[in-house]
């Protein structure tokens, strides 16, 4: 018992989330993790959920420690997406509400276990991206948040998820803003990216607003290689109409039209 103690406490944290798929495969089975949660080793959470108690009660598992275990634990494909990639990675200035808001990218929410969907006073924003092509791990990064390391989107996917969740999650004009601190966004990255999107309106959205902020890594896209489609697309009511790229905008963007390249 000892042994199974040590290995434990090696690999879990104070605080941390301890699934009991994870403990049966390395063989710590239900009713040993029942002792463990008697004697104190562990608490339980919810069914087949449990978590490292601290020496400080009130260190439970957050969303950190969530998504961790599903990467870790579970090895289901989760990982931080959007708004809260960006917020993460230091490219966002916008101050997160008190209850923060988690953005992550599951091609199926349904498929995600329970405990998960219904993590205590969390509240999940889920990023599809069900027009885009299966992404490569290479626009996936790992970071440090809270001392724990999370797989999340790279600030090129990041970007594509904030534009894909327009007037879904966030505004137009609030996707512009984080757009325009994002100079230094790969070229090469972003031309893969569109070119494995069939969502026209993302794809049209994407270079508007890499063109509207004068980004210089925009004039090395390609969009003779990236699918526009035709016709008008209505992005916001009563908007004004983009000629370039046929999407109707904010007027409060097209007042100053800066970067706007029409060749």
């Amino acid at each position: 018992m000892s042994s199974k103690i040590n290995w434990l406490i090696t690999h879990s944290s104070p605080g941390a989330l301890v699934l009991q798929q994870w403990l049966t495969e390395n063989g710590i089975s239900y009713s040993l993790a029942q002792k463990y949660a008697q004697s104190g080793w562990l608490k339980k959470l919810c069914a087949g959920v449990y978590y490292r108690p601290s020496i400080k009660d009130d260190m439970k598992p957050s969303w950190v420690d969530a998504l961790q275990a599903m990467d870790i634990q579970l090895h289901l494909p989760v990982h931080l997406a959007g708004l809260s990639s960006l917020t993460h990675q230091g490219l966002s200035h916008y101050l997160q509400l008190s209850k923060e808001q988690v953005w992550i990218e599951a091609k199926n929410k349904q498929s995600l276990p329970k405990w998960f969907r219904e993590f205590p006073n969390q509240n999940w924003f889920y990023c599809g991206n069900n027009k885009l092509q299966i992404v490569p791990e290479k626009y996936l990064k790992a970071i440090l948040i809270k001392g724990k390391e999370l797989r999340v989107s790279c600030p090129e996917l990041a970007a594509y998820e904030v534009i894909d969740s327009i007037g879904k999650q966030i505004s137009f004009e609030h996707a512009s803003e984080l757009f325009q601190g994002l100079v230094n966004l790969s070229p090469r990255k972003v031309q893969s990216l569109l070119e494995r999107s069939s969502s026209i309106q993302t794809n049209r959205v994407f270079l508007f607003l890499s063109h509207y902020h004068g980004h210089q890594w925009a004039q090395r896209l390609n969009e003779t290689k990236i699918e526009l489609g035709s016709g008008k697309r209505q992005v916001v009511k009563k908007g004004r109409l983009d000629d370039r790229y046929q999407i109707t905008i904010p007027e409060t963007l097209s007042v100053k039209q800066k970067g706007q390249n029409n060749g």
